[in-house]
């Protein structure tokens, strides 16, 4: 049996979310960041089944939360492959995605 991945969201990306959650988003941009996290959490960093997935370097990736206007991304990292920790260091809309 595969063991699970720990997945915490960064004091950054903890700050984004519960700004999303005020915003009241419809519909929920914080219901597709808790799928991304239970996701991330059961099958690992590697998400191909999300919008526009990619790696932005050998530990870091991205994908899209919601299309159109404004777009919203999650952008993640790998702390640890051996301890299967992962990071969610941003959450929210394109234009300030760090990459």
């Amino acid at each position: 049996m595969q063991s699970k991945w720990h997945v915490r969201l960064s004091n950054y990306a903890q700050k984004q979310y519960e700004k999303l959650r005020r915003a009241g988003h419809r519909p929920s941009i914080n219901s597709l960041i808790d799928f991304l996290l239970v996701e991330l959490a059961e099958e690992g960093p590697i998400r191909k089944n999300w919008p526009n997935y990619g790696k932005l370097s050998e530990n870091m990736h991205h994908c899209h939360l919601k299309k159109g206007r404004p777009t919203y991304v999650a952008c993640w990292v790998v702390v640890s492959e051996k301890e299967k920790k992962i990071e969610v260091f941003y959450v929210g809309t394109h234009e300030g995605a760090p990459y």
